[in-house]
């Protein structure tokens, strides 16, 4: 006979166990299964196809997939961890301006900010043409594009993860242990090696770990840029669309393998060394930059950089303002109107991407609120066996390629099962809601699980000495506690959501295109107001999500990596 305590603890595992194994390990296990058949029968041959002679392309992408992840992670951490010391070590004017412009790129959905870097900076970009007729020169002087448009691209879209681990980091570090190593003699650089950059160390892996998967499911970036650059990303959704099923879901498994033993060896790395430090409460500080020469170099260095850094953003407005027609042959736009926006209210359908993207990911996200808050207390609040493989599991989704949890889904539901309750889901409205709160589930589990690992236990152990219930105390009390961190990860999912490409684009319906496959499909009729438009709102979206989140909920980086 069970007693009280266990079963709630089993009430709750129930509905996490189910939505855990239904829609996280059972797609994947169907995945693996798929690419171990070969025309209905069990056997190696798509994986000897993947590294045979015949396949030559596969590897080719996935040697091209890790070269491009590994070179993202540096060129991001060369950006942002410099940048997180400058803004949080140094005061100098228009600091704190400064440092909130630094994150602005994460306000740009991946396709959204490689179409604004196809117009600014490509072979008809503004800045290329702007140099070529300022100096009356024969040919553009530079175009972005191949391996290294790619590489702009994802450096400048990624470096914010690193700043915001690296900037929360030294935020948290005790000065006082820097300057005791220098009072004992030691050099500025030796200090940073032997104390600051080991603290630093678990917000680098964190952000490196983000690079590295996001970098490895990057498909707009090489599908726009790179032309015929092939990698692993594009290769299953060619596959996919080929109707190759069997080749597609060997190339999810060789992908998913790859990632996550770069999450081993990073979590390995990471595990090494106790980073703990022992503190006495000593607040960070900034040192004060007197030498007017350099104070003003950085001054000047910091606006060149704000200049550059919201160029994107500036060329996505122009953009939605140009009228259909208004740019074609011509080097710059001549004609600047609301009629893209005007069109959106006009015409009905037009704003149907719109819609289906808010609707979805309102789903997606009431859902991870509330699974993701019962995960999270069942995970840090509840003891019981297999504790770690279930934390393991929630984070699946989160360490696999999006374009690997897109082909789960379909391999999963391209038929009926109990999970679907008899009913396919592929081709439905619903498939997208289900890959969205899949995908984003970790984001809440991870923002709650700090949170709920600073309550005490007595909270809520008072509470029922007093005579309340358990779930009048889960109610009234620890809700009310742990929501500010529900809250963030929520509105960090929605953030993730509105933008989300990658797994939309294998398993989209004409009924249900949100916004980022309508910008793509506006991009292919050349309708290129249209799909700015589109864009400013998908940016309008989530810039003022983003404004709530470190607003009124004080988001800290290290709780959503």
């Amino acid at each position: 006979m069970l007693n009280a305590e266990r079963r709630r603890t089993l009430y709750l595992l129930i509905p996490v166990l189910i939505i855990l194994l239904g829609y996280v390990l059972y797609p994947t296990i169907e995945t693996f299964l798929e690419s171990l058949r070969k025309d209905g029968v069990f056997s190696l041959e798509n994986y000897k196809d993947f590294f045979g002679s015949k396949a030559a392309a596969n590897f080719e992408a996935l040697w091209n997939s890790v070269y491009i992840s590994l070179l993202s992670v540096f060129f991001s951490a060369l950006i942002g961890i410099p940048l997180a010391f400058i803004f949080n070590r140094y005061d100098f004017p228009g600091r704190q301006f400064f440092s909130n412009i630094a994150i602005m790129p994460i306000v740009l959905p991946s396709l959204v900010g490689v179409m604004a870097f196809m117009f600014l900076y490509g072979e008809a970009g503004l800045v290329p043409n702007a140099i070529k007729d300022l100096f009356n020169l024969s040919k553009v002087p530079f175009s972005i594009g191949g391996v290294s448009g790619i590489l702009l691209v994802h450096a400048y879209t990624m470096y914010p993860y690193f700043y915001m681990t690296t900037s929360s980091a030294l935020n948290n570090i005790d000065p006082s242990l820097e300057e005791a190593a220098a009072n004992l003699g030691s050099s500025k650089f030796r200090v940073f090696w032997k104390v600051t950059f080991p603290l630093l160390t678990p917000g680098i892996v964190a952000s490196a770990l983000l690079v590295f998967m996001v970098s490895m499911a990057s498909f707009s970036a090489p599908f726009l840029l790179a032309g015929g650059y092939r990698v692993l990303s594009l290769q299953i959704y060619f596959s996919k669309i080929n109707g190759d099923l069997e080749m597609a879901a060997t190339q999810s498994i060789i992908l998913s393998a790859v990632s996550i033993g770069f999450l081993l060896f990073m979590r390995w790395y990471e595990s090494r060394k106790d980073y703990r430090m022992a503190s006495k409460g000593i607040g960070a500080h900034r040192s004060e930059v007197n030498n007017p020469v350099l104070k003003w170099t950085m001054v000047t260095i910091g606006i060149l950089a704000m200049i550059v850094l919201l160029l994107p953003h500036a060329t996505l407005l122009l953009l939605s303002l140009v009228p259909d027609g208004a740019w074609t042959w011509q080097t710059y736009p001549t004609a600047f109107s609301l009629e893209n926006f005007r069109l959106l209210f006009d015409t009905p359908h037009i704003w149907d991407p719109v819609k289906n993207s808010l609707i979805m990911t309102v789903i997606a996200c009431a859902g991870v609120f509330v699974f993701g808050l019962i995960t999270s207390y069942t995970l840090v609040k509840r003891k019981f066996i297999g504790k770690n493989l279930l934390d393991i599991l929630v984070m699946v989704p989160w360490a696999l390629p999006a374009t690997v949890v897109g082909m789960n889904l379909i391999l999963a539901f391209n038929e009926p099962s109990v999970f679907s309750f008899g009913k396919i889901l592929v081709g439905t409205f619903w498939i997208l809601p289900l890959a969205y709160f899949i995908r984003f589930l970790p984001l809440v589990v991870r923002s709650t699980n700090a949170v709920l690992n600073q309550l005490d236990d007595t909270i809520e152990e008072a509470a029922q000495n007093l005579g309340a219930k358990w779930f009048y105390t889960f109610r009234k009390v620890i809700i009310p506690i742990i929501l500010p961190g529900v809250l963030s990860g929520t509105l960090l999912a929605f953030v993730q959501a509105v933008g989300e490409f990658p797994t939309s684009v294998l398993l989209y319906t004409l009924g249900n295109r949100p916004i980022s496959i309508e910008i793509m499909n506006q991009l292919r009729m050349f309708n290129m107001g249209q799909a700015a438009a589109y864009g400013m709102i998908q940016v309008g979206l989530i810039s003022i999500v983003m404004f709530i989140t470190y607003k009124f909920f004080d988001v800290k980086a290290e709780n959503t990596l």
